[in-house]
């Protein structure tokens, strides 16, 4: 059985006619008949019911279409790869990233890859709001967490890069109020709060969810301060300043880390699920400008390139009074 037997099936069942069939397929409607005849012949079974009106799949004819369809999907995926193959990879690509990180370290990563690939056009949007990808005609999303659970069967997820949100403070503000020792001893500290993404339903900004290292538990720990923002990036210049404690990404700190401005606390807690994602809505057959993008963000981000230097956390100074 070859792709014209195939093709042939498929369009007979679609049009229930043999001259519709044949008139699809540019060939004459005797060449139909005879064609679909050795093939029945050939198999040893009836594929479709003939009468005056209609060409009916018979069960065996239903199962070898369904067959026929991924079949010949299959022989187009090839075809396309073995096109773009002898191509220089071309063509759009849009995106969308949060502000924070799609600034620091997605944009910088794809105007690398677009001056190794001058034929692709990238399009990046950044947001605090994560898309409907296939809706809004997003090719994809660096996001952090996975696919919402209500996506999960739509879209398609490779995680790219580990990420952790790890507890700081300031140097000043360390030696005025001394570093928590435990979980429990941040009730007694004033902490920044970022209200970002409008939350979501049951999402609390008044707890933190911390995980020791090497341990499945999480903690829920209640946090409060006076000073509280959606903006990252604000929390982080009250953090740098010493008004306070903060729960921050790794990947948004690590110059203040390496300098010495902000110094960890706790430094065997983090909080958990927080790592960089690939998301894109699914397809049959992702073109090849998609597959080289995603592999080298894979590449570029594997290693953590903000972790490269490292900062020695706070030891715990004596507490004072408040």
């Amino acid at each position: 059985m070859d792709r014209p037997d195939l093709e042939l099936v498929l369009a007979v069942r679609q049009h229930g006619s043999l001259a519709m069939a044949a008139r699809t397929l540019r060939v004459a409607p005797s060449a139909i008949t005879k064609r679909l005849a050795a093939l029945e012949a050939r198999l040893g079974l009836r594929l479709f019911q003939r009468t005056t009106r209609r060409v009916s799949p018979t069960a065996e004819g239903d199962t070898l279409c369904e067959r026929a369809v991924h079949l010949l999907r299959a022989f187009d995926e090839v075809e396309a790869e073995l096109r773009e193959r002898q191509a220089e990879p071309a063509g759009p690509i849009r995106l969308a990233a949060t502000f924070g990180f799609g600034r620091l370290w997605v944009g910088p990563a794809l105007a690398t890859f677009q001056a190794r690939h001058p034929g692709i056009q990238v399009q990046l949007q950044l947001t605090e709001r994560l898309p409907d990808l296939a809706v809004e005609g997003f090719d994809g999303a660096i996001w952090l967490w996975t696919a919402p659970s209500e996506r999960a069967a739509e879209w398609v997820s490779r995680r790219l890069a580990a990420n952790q949100r790890v507890l700081v403070a300031s140097p000043d503000y360390i030696q005025r109020h001394g570093a928590p020792r435990t979980l429990a001893d941040l009730a007694l500290h004033a902490c920044l709060v970022v209200r970002e993404n409008d939350g979501g339903p049951g999402q609390r900004f008044d707890h933190w969810r911390l995980q020791r290292a090497g341990e499945t538990q999480v903690n829920h720990v209640p946090v409060n301060g006076p000073l509280s923002s959606n903006s990252g990036e604000l929390v982080r210049d009250w953090c740098l300043a010493g008004h306070g404690l903060m729960l921050r990404s790794l990947w948004d700190i690590a110059p203040q880390l390496a300098s010495g401005e902000l110094v960890r606390v706790l430094p065997a807690y983090a909080m958990p699920e927080a790592d960089i994602h690939w998301l894109a809505p699914y397809r049959p057959q992702t073109p090849r400008r998609i597959r080289l993008l995603t592999d080298f963000l894979a590449e570029s981000f594997r290693k953590e390139p903000w972790k490269r230097v490292s900062a020695p956390s706070a030891p715990p100074a004596p507490r004072r009074k408040r």
